[in-house]
């Protein structure tokens, strides 16, 4: 059982094997089922992602009509030929904002590792899908290399926008995201974790000031961020780039960030983004709360 990101590593690299194999030996170890039977909870999750992605593609709308159709905007404006960014990327953000606008339209997604920051793994997933050409294993095995980089991050920080800003949540998956990423692009265990250590100190700091308290603005176009952060982050490492901060220090420096982070800028919606005055004009507007001109 590792327990750590530099222990997770040594393990993949001392047993010659993907930090994915790792974590499905962990998951065997701690369920007690059979190999078979995580591989297909996985695979069931893949296909919840998938899914996801293909209805936010097609168009989607929240009930406040805070977002949606930003996914399907990022399809047409690539189709265009005109974008600046890349293909790869732009493809990777608008799968990202597609699943988290499905999330908001009171849709089925998977929580990797929150509902809130659901969209930066699968968009980045499906998004490399075109360019490395991965075997439906290959696909599982990404969730399962986020997975364990999550893993460390929940343990030894957070996860939740509440206890630690959406460093916690959009943060950590981005991190698991670039990980994954480079591990299926044939990348090392130790190259997976300086993508890693890159995106995440990259991420330090970010607040969580949801909009009327709700999982829409800003959260939707930071996940776009986030999947942008992984793929840069992934190509980094890949180029043999490394962080000068080790990905374990980067996790405790998240945490403690988070630990003095002002309560109003943690999901609470009292301070950042979500105080402004159109953020609360838009509040009194869902839930018809009357505004004090006094504020």
């Amino acid at each position: 059982m590792f327990r750590n990101v530099a222990e997770l590593v040594e393990l993949a690299e001392s047993q010659n094997v993907k930090i994915a194999e790792i974590m499905i030996q962990q998951e065997i170890d701690i369920t007690g089922v059979t190999r078979e039977e995580i591989m297909e909870k996985m695979d069931r999750n893949l296909t919840v992602m998938e899914e996801a992605v293909e209805r936010g593609l097609k168009g989607v709308q929240s009930v406040t009509g805070l977002t949606g159709g930003d996914a399907v905007l990022l399809q047409n404006y690539i189709q265009s030929g005109k974008s600046l960014s890349g293909n790869l990327i732009l493809d990777a953000v608008s799968k990202a904002v597609a699943t988290n606008e499905v999330n908001a339209a009171m849709g089925t997604i998977c929580a990797t590792p929150t509902a809130g920051s659901a969209g930066v793994v699968p968009g980045t997933l499906f998004a490399v899908q075109h360019k490395l050409n991965p075997t439906r294993k290959e696909m599982i095995e990404f969730l399962f290399t986020s997975g364990a980089f999550g893993f460390v991050v929940a343990n030894n920080a957070s996860i939740s926008g509440a206890a630690g800003g959406c460093q916690a949540e959009v943060g950590s998956a981005s991190g698991m995201a670039a990980a994954a990423i480079v591990e299926m692009a044939g990348g090392t265990p130790s190259q997976a974790a300086e993508a890693m250590a890159i995106t995440l100190k990259n991420m330090l700091g970010l607040v969580c000031d949801p909009v009327a308290g709700l999982v829409e603005v800003p959260c939707v176009k930071r996940n776009a961020m986030g999947a942008a952060n992984a793929m840069i982050a992934a190509d980094m490492a890949l180029a043999g780039i490394t962080s000068r901060i080790p990905c374990d220090e980067v996790i405790d420096a998240m945490y403690k960030i988070g630990q003095t982070m002002p309560v109003a800028l943690r999901e609470t919606a009292q301070g950042g983004l979500a105080a402004t005055p159109t953020g609360r004009e838009l509040e009194a507007k869902i839930f018809g709360i009357a505004l004090n001109k006094s504020e």
